[in-house]
């Protein structure tokens, strides 16, 4: 063997020797979950949730940090460069497979940079109206769009968020006219909701609940293909429209070049997190439903998410440069 052969052989060895030790005593220290979001959303309450819950079962703390912007794009890119060591994670939603196609540049590689670890929960989004709208059901809604009886703004947390890309869809497949109105976040556009400035929002159902549980507004469709455990009397839009489905979630990523041996046991941690009694609990208070994943089922999850999120920024015709 040549000497240069053989020491490149030695390097190698000595690299997956030090990366199985790393594996062994990993964690040793805090973990780091970064949220990409402002904190008090619907994505930091539930990385507050696994979080917790994590900790416990990996021996270790781990503590959330919100770093929010670009659309999640700046705490995704940190995480995307941060040391491939296990101790910093992002989780983050449906978001990140949205901006492949919405941002010319996101200042990562979703493919590259990142290694999907688990989904955590999916979110239905719910078409909620104020209570002086004139249609009180998901029938009325739909006629009422389809005739263009009157003018419908739907207001959304910006360009090419769920709510916005949930009401394109819906639209579209009515033939209606319905008016997209941008706020910088969901909650400008559920106040204004409140307030008769708008007629409607395509809401993540976590985030107006409140609303809807005291009567202040009224819930005519989840976007899910099945109705919503949390409101079993609100149907599906696919009941009126079949074929319509619009799926949040919320997931785990950790850095590219991070140990199989640490991805593996992040998995298997992030799966009995989701089968945690008190985890399940929450989430379904909240209407949301835990998913049991793993980091191969979360990639070929991820492939399929990248494309029907592209389909509707397409649809859309969103784009933020």
């Amino acid at each position: 063997m040549k000497r240069s052969t053989f020491l490149q052989s030695l390097a190698a060895a000595t690299l997956l020797c030090c990366a199985a030790a790393h594996a062994d005593t990993w964690p040793s220290r805090t973990i780091t979950m970064v949220v990409p979001f402002a904190a008090g959303g619907s994505t930091d309450s539930t990385a507050r949730l696994v979080a917790e819950k994590l900790g416990k079962e990996l021996g270790q703390a781990v503590v959330v940090d919100n770093r929010a912007g670009a659309g999640s794009n700046i705490g995704s890119a940190y995480v995307a460069k941060a040391a491939p060591d296990g101790y910093t994670l992002l989780l983050t939603s449906s978001t990140i497979a949205t901006n492949v196609s919405l941002y010319k540049s996101t200042g990562f590689n979703l493919d590259k940079d990142l290694v999907p670890i688990s989904q955590v929960a999916l979110i239905p989004n719910v078409l909620v109206v104020n209570n002086d709208f004139p249609a009180k059901t998901l029938a009325e809604f739909v006629d009422y769009a389809r005739q263009k009886k009157g003018p419908i703004y739907y207001g959304s947390a910006g360009n090419g968020t769920s709510q916005h890309l949930s009401g394109a869809l819906f639209n579209s497949m009515v033939g209606g006219a319905m008016t997209h109105v941008p706020y910088k976040g969901g909650a400008p556009a559920n106040t204004d909701l409140l307030g008769g400035q708008i007629q409607a929002v395509f809401a993540p159902l976590v985030e107006v609940l409140p609303f809807i549980d005291t009567g202040k507004l009224r819930a005519l469709a989840v976007t899910t293909k099945e109705r919503s455990p949390r409101l079993p009397n609100v149907p599906t839009v696919s009941e009126a429209l079949p074929g319509y489905e619009v799926v949040l979630w919320n997931g785990v990523f950790a850095p590219a070049g991070t140990p199989p041996e640490i991805v593996d046991k992040l998995g298997k941690a992030l799966h009995k997190v989701t089968q945690d009694p008190g985890v399940r609990k929450v989430l379904a208070e909240q209407g949301s439903a835990p998913v049991e994943g793993s980091p191969a089922g979360f990639k070929t999850v991820l492939a399929a998410e990248v494309e029907k999120w592209g389909t509707l920024v397409k649809l859309s015709g969103a784009q933020i440069n």
